[in-house]
């Protein structure tokens, strides 16, 4: 039998459940070494830690092989968030079904006089939200005297969401003598200085990279122009139209407006963040399972504790802040053995950050560039011959409608329709502006731009900087047509451009509200005016720019048939669209004088 030194009730119930071994933390947690202590274990985004502390606090649980009467708690689980929670508490409840365990749980968003009634009837094991639990603890409810093991699943994500006071209040509560287990995916200084506190001689477990790691999830980096992130997620959900995929944003308000321009467009998606109820995020979920829906735009904590096994695609619109935000993330695909692909859209301008971010968390990543139409349309071809050469069975109906068809047209006009009808049902893919399309040309002398302001940005050669993506940015950042920016000079790490003097104070200051502190916007690019002429080492650039449809005169830009990109929209007074975020880029340029 392979798991003949767990106890016969748990053994049986992974048997049924398909186990034929255990996965690296499972296995780690049940070895000798690790009976009765308090761990600290670091795993991965679903490698299998809820059974893996299902087995490890067995012997708390159970007497002689089998549940003793429910009473007070021997076991409290806490997790971040309700789905979480709930989750775990399923999974816990077919893994000691047979044993007789009673599960109880406490989450925001239910019935509270319920739950206070199963906690008065006795229990086994309980199961909630950090806060839940404070709230029955100071009301009486909840008695943790004889509390036996205490476990924190996602202590990082529940430290970084604020609910340490909580989690203190919660543990001081109970007996010291208990175990204490903190299951996280990442071990930084907050849970180092926890375990400290709440742990006694904790044993160390890790199992980041091991079996699991990152082998089930294929990265990919895209690098894009600022204004074409959006066209970029609307392509890479075309190329792989996933069974379901996830975008993440850093903001309710990019997630509002990214999930109402894929709506637009004909995308079944649905959207998760702080500003949507409990029910919303019900029936949000439920459309997710129920394949009504197949893309989720949310923003990182309103995507914790979700699990959906369909789930084979994550989108990074927005760059997390950190490797750790990175591998959570990326962490919801890829799954118990099925492979899921994490993609990062990468501005021009963040290029080094995300690639030293992609080092230090030892991810090996692809670099490329987003999916064109043609690529697209290479796939379709490819899924569509798959799909209509598929066998089928044809009922009687079926073959007489058919007959009744090529009675009335040629089988290749039947096909042709055919075909027809499976693109109309695929939104169409967006055009990305080309940086190899056409040769920016020097531009000499133009009227009104004999007295003019130099302005820098700290991007050059090295940056992928382009007029074509610049000319944009500068419209939006300065709220200026392109007819009123000059000569662009482009140098190797840094580009100057020309404004006529009697704007240059009104672009200054429409520049300065749509940068941080810092200076920098949320692409990393700084803006500043200089003294003197262009840098004699950089080169004059001029992009031909043509107004494509939908272009507006905001520095044209890709055609479009819905709402401006995210990216060039994310500093409009009417808009609040995704944005390329994350951490600050070194600000290579001087401050204004």
């Amino acid at each position: 039998m392979p798991f003949s030194t767990l106890p016969p009730v748990l053994a049986d119930a992974l048997v049924a459940r398909g186990y034929t071994a255990l996965t690296p933390v499972q296995a780690a947690v049940v070895e000798p070494d690790a009976a009765g202590r308090d761990l600290l274990v670091s795993a991965q985004t679903g490698s299998g830690k809820t059974v893996a502390f299902g087995l490890a606090i067995a012997d708390t649980l159970l007497d002689e092989g089998h549940a003793p009467a429910a009473g007070l708690p021997r076991a409290l689980v806490i997790a971040p968030t309700r789905e979480l929670a709930l989750q775990v508490a399923k999974e816990l409840s077919w893994l000691y079904k047979a044993a007789g365990l009673r599960i109880a749980t406490c989450v925001g968003g239910m019935d509270a006089s319920r739950e206070r009634r199963a906690l008065s009837h006795g229990t086994h094991v309980v199961v909630g939200t950090p806060g839940r639990l404070r709230d029955h603890l100071e009301r009486g409810a909840l008695d943790l005297s004889g509390l036996r093991a205490a476990v924190l699943d996602e202590a990082d994500e529940m430290l970084d969401m604020g609910f340490r006071d909580d989690l203190q209040t919660l543990l001081d509560a109970s007996p010291k003598e208990r175990r204490t287990l903190l299951f996280s995916a990442t071990i930084p200084k907050p849970i180092v200085h926890l375990a400290k506190t709440y742990q006694r001689d904790a044993l160390r477990i890790s199992t980041v990279g091991e079996d699991r790691g990152h082998g089930d999830i294929e990265y990919r980096a895209i690098t894009v122009a600022p204004s074409d992130i959006e066209h970029a997620v609307i392509n890479l959900l075309r190329f792989y139209e996933a069974e379901t995929a996830m975008l993440f944003c850093a903001t309710r308000d990019n997630v509002r407006h990214l999930h109402a321009s894929l709506v637009e467009r004909g995308f079944a998606a649905v959207a998760l963040s702080g500003e949507h109820s409990q029910s919303e995020r019900n029936h949000a979920l439920q459309a997710l399972r129920d394949r009504r829906a197949r893309v989720c735009v949310a923003t990182d904590v309103a995507a914790r504790g979700i699990d959906l096994p369909t789930l084979s695609l994550v989108v990074h619109v927005e760059l997390p802040r950190d490797a750790e935000t990175l591998q959570h993330r990326s962490g919801r695909t890829g799954r118990a053995g099925k492979k899921g692909t994490a993609v990062l859209i990468v501005p021009y301008p963040r290029r080094k950050r995300v690639d030293m971010m992609l080092r230090q968390a030892r991810i090996p990543a692809t670099w490329g560039d987003a999916p064109t139409p043609e690529d697209i349309r290479k796939q379709d071809r490819e899924r569509l011959l798959t799909a209509l050469l598929a066998p089928v069975e044809i009922d009687e109906d079926d073959a007489a409608l058919a007959a009744e068809l090529m009675a009335q047209k040629s089988p290749e006009d039947i096909a042709a329709a055919l075909v027809a009808a499976h693109r109309a049902a695929m939104p169409a893919p967006e055009e990305l502006i080309d940086r190899g399309a056409a040769t920016p040309e020097q531009r000499g002398h133009r009227a009104g731009f004999d007295d003019t302001v130099w302005f820098r940005m700290n991007i050059g050669r090295r940056q992928n900087a382009d007029p074509r993506w610049i000319l944009p940015l500068l419209c939006r950042r300065g709220h200026v047509t392109k007819s009123e920016i000059g000569a662009i000079r482009i140098g190797a790490m840094e580009t100057q451009f020309q404004v006529p003097r009697a704007i240059a104070q009104r672009f200054a200051a429409a520049v300065a509200k749509t940068a941080s502190a810092d200076g920098e916007d949320e692409s990393g690019v700084a803006i500043e005016a200089v003294d003197g002429a262009p840098a004699r080492n950089a080169a004059p650039a001029r992009p031909t720019l043509e107004r494509r449809p939908g272009g507006g005169g905001n520095g044209g830009g890709a055609p479009r048939r819905g709402p401006q990109s995210g990216a060039a929209r994310s500093n409009s007074p009417r808009s609040n669209g995704p944005r390329a975020t994350g951490g600050r880029a070194p600000n290579r340029t001087q401050r204004p004088r």
